[in-house]
């Protein structure tokens, strides 16, 4: 049996990936994680969201005028994505986003965005209340201070959202380290520790 506070696994069949708003213009006021960690962050669940099949639907907050474009890393992993550029705060308050985000058909939505409080937690905590299964990767989630951080992790929490890394999300989805997608999912989050362990087995 499955309930919000002990839900049923997240799969390659069940699972979407949402980036909300990874703009250049809000990754310079970033202050809970250096901007290098963040970037190596939200590569490696764009990549490894990749090598699973999962689908990914990704968005930008008036790029023009406001908050620039999407950071060059990301566009880079994800060179033919759609970036569904908007203005409304809440990502999920624009048609062209729930529509993306309900056509992937998965129950379960992991968010990361810019900032961790606004762009990740609005729709994450919509998703919620529209049914479906919310986590937030918080690592792939910046703030640009420890306040905003510490009053996000409390609100999603008692809003439903599950928090948690996207590493330990996505390693839950591969399931199996016997699995032949084992070694690229790893090395696409970029785990150090996991590639001296390889080099180390590969050399004995």
């Amino acid at each position: 049996m499955t309930n919000r506070h002990n839900p049923l696994p997240l799969t390659r069949d069940n699972t979407a990936v949402v980036f909300v708003d990874n703009q250049v213009g809000l990754m310079t006021g970033i202050r809970d994680y250096s901007i290098a960690d963040l970037k190596h962050n939200i590569v490696g669940l764009a990549k490894s969201a990749k090598v699973l099949g999962l689908p990914i639907v990704t968005t930008t907050t008036s790029s023009e005028t406001l908050w620039g474009p999407a950071i060059p890393e990301l566009t880079g992993v994800l060179p033919d994505q759609t970036f569904i550029d908007r203005t409304t705060v809440n990502a999920w308050d624009d048609p062209r986003v729930e529509e993306a985000i309900r056509a992937t058909g998965r129950n379960k939505l992991i968010f990361a965005g810019l900032s961790l409080e606004v762009c990740a937690a609005l729709p994450a905590m919509r998703a919620v209340r529209e049914g479906f299964e919310a986590y937030v990767a918080v690592d792939a989630s910046g703030t640009f201070n420890m306040t905003k951080r510490e009053t996000a992790l409390v609100r999603l929490t008692q809003a439903g959202v599950v928090v948690a890394d996207g590493a330990s999300l996505v390693i839950e989805i591969l399931a199996d380290n016997a699995s032949n997608q084992a070694g690229e999912v790893y090395n696409a989050l970029g785990m150090d520790w996991s590639l001296l362990v390889s080099q180390v087995r590969q050399s004995a």
